[in-house]
């Protein structure tokens, strides 16, 4: 499957589905946490991040949680070569959370919502098929659009619904939107990601991470091993928990 540069929606209206999305049918989640705490995802995966990317972490004794759309096994991106169902098995096997993207990766805040939940039926029964007999648990919205009728759809599958809006998710959370800290942009990318270590460090909170492909060449929406290694270091120096996605759930007790 070939994956094309997304166009988000533009100019007013794009922003206006944006606020709603984020301020309409919230899915209260409250966390209270004496411990800040640390999740890392992989969305679509490439193959960089189920192979570099884990290895990475599990150097760590970490796992993280690879939000995987069927419509990609096999294929070639941007993003450079994709998972396979070898890699599925082998990080399922391994601890790793394997979570749900949609099957073809489509936009759910322009997608009709019947079509939306079919989409995911097909990624569920496709990974059925490919022998992979755990749940999913948790979604991450592709490119983060999303509607307040995909939030309260979608929340009766999924234990959390994740986007794409940096910050850290303490207090009273969107369980149907949780924010996230992208892993791309270079040195300021690496910059920022650093300060938000810091600041989870400061005033205790649940940090998620989210990336694509870990490669030496990273497209513009991946980064490089030592990006990864170094936010690996500097989490592990501040003695932050880290746990995939639904098991963070757990510990927060949901």
């Amino acid at each position: 499957m070939t994956m094309q540069a997304y166009i988000p929606s533009g100019g007013l209206v794009g922003k206006l589905k944006r606020q709603a999305a984020r301020r309409l049918s919230k899915l209260p989640l409250q966390i209270a946490l004496e411990k800040p705490m640390v999740s890392f995802s992989f969305d679509d995966f490439p193959k960089s991040a189920g192979e570099a990317g884990a290895q990475i972490l599990e150097r760590h004794g970490w796992r993280g949680t690879y939000y995987t759309g069927g419509g990609y096994a096999g294929g070639e991106t941007h993003l450079g070569r994709m998972y396979d169902i070898g890699d599925l098995k082998r990080l399922h096997a391994n601890g790793h959370e394997i979570a749900c993207h949609t099957f073809s990766h489509i936009d759910v805040g322009r997608t009709a919502l019947e079509d939306v939940e079919a989409e995911i039926e097909r990624n569920r029964k496709f990974l059925t098929a490919c022998g992979f007999e755990g749940a999913l648990e948790t979604f991450a919205f592709p490119y983060g659009e999303a509607s307040p009728a995909a939030k309260q759809a979608l929340g009766k599958h999924f234990r959390v619904l994740r986007g794409v809006r940096p910050g850290i998710n303490r207090g009273t959370a969107d369980r149907g939107l949780l924010m996230a800290v992208p892993l791309d942009g270079g040195g300021a990318g690496l910059k920022r990601a650093l300060n938000w270590i810091e600041e989870a460090t400061r005033n205790p909170g649940w940090l998620i991470f989210y990336g694509h492909d870990v490669r030496e060449a990273p497209s513009e929406w991946g980064c490089t091993l030592d990006f990864l290694e170094t936010v690996c270091r500097a989490v592990a120096k501040s003695g932050t928990e880290v746990h995939t996605i639904n098991c963070a759930l757990d510990r927060i007790g949901k």
